[in-house]
């Protein structure tokens, strides 16, 4: 295959690009509400890229099934701390539905 179909980027930059971004703004915002929130932000924006990314790679597809499935990810990582299943379902399941809207929204307006 002589180009990438899922773009030039590789998803380390685009996990650094994540990373620094929602970190920045967190860090700037956190300044009065608290550096540690900040933080927490950033990493799970790098989170949903690199697993949003690495479904693109898999899959060898861009669609909103690739937000669907980071979103899991990164809701399952969020309620994680909690121990409890009940509660790392359904919000896998709530970010997982908002970030695919907002993906099919974004792609059907393009």
């Amino acid at each position: 295959m002589d180009g990438e179909f899922y773009g030039d980027v590789p998803c380390s930059s685009l996990a650094v690009d994540s990373i620094l971004r929602v970190g920045t703004a967190g860090a700037i915002w956190g300044l009065c509400a608290g550096p540690h929130d900040a933080r927490n932000k950033g990493i799970l924006a790098g989170v949903f890229s690199v697993t949003q990314c690495g479904i693109q790679r898999y899959r060898r597809k861009k669609d909103w099934v690739d937000a669907l499935i980071a979103g899991a990810v990164t809701g399952s990582v969020i309620a994680a701390r909690t121990r409890n299943w009940k509660q790392v379902i359904g919000m896998a399941g709530l970010v997982s539905a908002f970030i695919a809207a907002a993906d099919y929204s974004k792609a059907s307006t393009s």
